[in-house]
């Protein structure tokens, strides 16, 4: 079932951002005693770029959240902080584990001299306490250390269950304002979850946070799913399935848990794929030897649009965010390359010449690049602009395919296949092609498709 929005006590925001009118239930401003903990000289903390200490609580009471009491709570936000704003490239932060913590009053006082001793940039404080009814109550402000000045705070009650997207939401506060982009951590992914040997192979969709925490399957593996895409309102997800060989493509409904079948042929069929409005959907059919890409009302009704018609292999299609064009591979040419097309079909134009193969192509939210892998021996991942130019790799592996982006076009997610054990795994690399990070899943992984920012 899908979680329901955080109920928001507080969102107040320095310009550009809009404020609030509520304000978070915040702790008495006057400091409590000071920082406790002590670091040695030589703990990574001598220079810090954002300093993320532990959130303190006003009382640590036992809690119903995973991650334990409400004092244990406060470390674990702040190192959920730590690990968003870590693995995108922009910034240096150090976490609670290197950092004394400040008292509770301090979270609204902090000590300025104490933190620009140490050579930090910005300060996050936070404080976590028992609410009303068993819920949480976290709050988080932003600080500006050699300003001494507060940035932006905000505050949410949650769900003990819920604590994580708290500490999303907090690095999403922390990464808009410092970076003046829209924020993606509080956010999730889909993908297909591997079992059993490569002759009988059970594929299941299933779901994850954007850090890979609660992990949870959505078909039973009773029949193959494929390739996963979140719909544009983040309400349900479109899947490709096998059932005795026949091909279905569904929308599953997250809140309600239900699926409804789209199209089903028993001609192979592939990858389906969403138009930004979500009032189409794209997906390619194999029929009379070749394979052309096909549109169809969301809603399932009406009669197939054939969008391509020319021989051989037509797979794929992305569109880009203003819904006007759609990119696809093709191996009209005689290998697999990336085209263009506009929505209705027409203008069909190759812009891959740069040599090898190229598949899988995904255009980035901003509009501005399209991710694919290219195929020279190995498989990458790469990105180039809309017209084909400014080829640009971000992984050197053996097999890294299926590229799918951030929801604010930063971060490019994909699967890798390890060279003899064949094992498939998730990792995200930012847009410097330095900053790589593998995802944990419970078993192998492939087809990841990121979705949305949660309502």
């Amino acid at each position: 079932m899908k979680t329901a929005a955080l109920p928001l006590i507080a969102l107040i925001l320095a310009a550009p951002l809009a404020a609030q009118t509520a304000s978070p239930a915040a702790p008495a401003a006057q400091p409590e005693g000071g920082l406790t903990g002590s670091v040695s000289d030589e703990t990574p903390w001598q220079d810090l770029g954002i300093a993320i200490p532990t959130f303190p609580t006003n009382a640590d009471v036992p809690t119903q959240a995973s991650a334990g009491s409400t004092a244990a709570l406060g470390k674990a936000l702040a190192q959920v902080i730590t690990a968003d704003l870590k693995n995108n490239g922009l910034f240096k932060p150090t976490g609670p584990d290197a950092l004394p913590q400040p008292s509770f009053g301090q979270v609204v006082a902090p000590d300025f001299g104490i933190w620009s001793g140490r050579g930090a940039e910005m300060l996050v404080h936070g404080y976590v306490r028992a609410a009303p009814g068993g819920n949480l109550t976290i709050g988080c402000y932003l600080y500006d250390v050699a300003l001494r000045q507060q940035l932006v705070k905000g505050g949410w009650e949650v769900q003990p269950a819920e604590w994580r997207r708290a500490a999303h939401k907090c690095a999403d506060l922390v990464y808009s304002r410092l970076s003046g982009e829209s924020p993606f951590f509080d956010s999730k992914i889909a993908y297909i979850a591997e079992t059993g040997p490569k002759d009988h192979r059970m594929k299941r969709l299933a779901i994850m946070d954007s850090d890979g925490a609660n992990h949870r399957y959505i078909t039973t593996g009773q029949s193959i799913a494929l390739t996963p895409r979140y719909s544009p309102d983040y309400g349900s997800i479109l899947y490709l399935s096998y059932f005795n060989g026949s091909p279905r493509i569904y929308v599953y409904d997250l809140d309600k848990g239900t699926q409804r079948l789209i199209t089903q042929s028993k001609n192979p069929t592939f990858a389906p794929r969403w138009s930004p409005d979500g009032k189409w959907i794209l997906y390619s059919m194999a029929a009379a030897g070749n394979t052309d890409i096909y549109r169809i009302p969301a809603s399932g009704g009406g009669t197939p649009q054939r969008l391509t018609n020319t021989p051989g292999i037509n797979i794929g299609g992305s569109y880009s965010p203003d819904g006007s064009k759609i990119v696809f591979e093709s191996d009209r040419s005689g290998s697999q390359q990336v085209y263009v097309m506009d929505a209705d079909g027409s203008n069909q134009k190759r812009i891959t010449f740069f040599g090898g193969r190229a598949a899988t192509p995904e255009w980035s939210p901003r509009g501005d690049q399209i991710a694919f892998t290219h195929i020279v021996g190995d498989l990458r991942i790469a990105v180039m602009s809309p017209s084909g130019g400014n080829l640009r790799y971000l992984t050197n592996s053996w097999q890294d395919e299926a590229p799918t982006w951030s929801p604010n076009g930063r971060i490019v997610q994909f699967f890798r296949t390890a060279k003899g054990s064949g094992q498939a795994s998730i990792w995200q690399v930012d847009l410097t092609g330095r900053n790589e990070r593998k995802l944990p899943t419970p078993v192998d992984a492939s087809d990841p498709a990121w979705g949305p920012v949660r309502p």
